[in-house]
C-alpha cells in the first residue's frame, strides 16, 4: 500500500467517523423537528424557567426561528 493511499484513508475514515457520530446529535433532531419538539418538551417538564442565575440568558427554544 502506498503511503498516499494509506493517509487518505486514514483521513476518510476519521471523517466518516466523525460524521457518524454528529448525525444523531446534530442532523436527526434537525430532520425531524415534531418528534424533537416532543422529547424536547418531556425532558424539560420539570425545568422550572423562573430562576436563572444572574447573568445568564433565559432558556429559549432552539427549534424556533428567528
Amino acid at each position: 500500500m502506498t503511503p498516499n493511499l494509506r493517509t487518505t484513508l486514514i483521513f476518510s475514515g476519521l471523517i466518516c467517523l466523525i460524521g457518524a457520530a454528529f448525525y444523531p446529535i446534530y442532523f436527526r433532531p434537525l430532520m425531524r423537528l415534531d418528534e424533537a419538539k416532543k422529547e424536547q418538551a418531556i425532558n424539560r417538564a420539570g425545568v422550572v424557567q423562573d430562576m436563572q442565575p444572574p447573568g445568564l440568558k433565559v432558556w429559549s427554544d432552539p427549534f424556533g426561528r428567528k
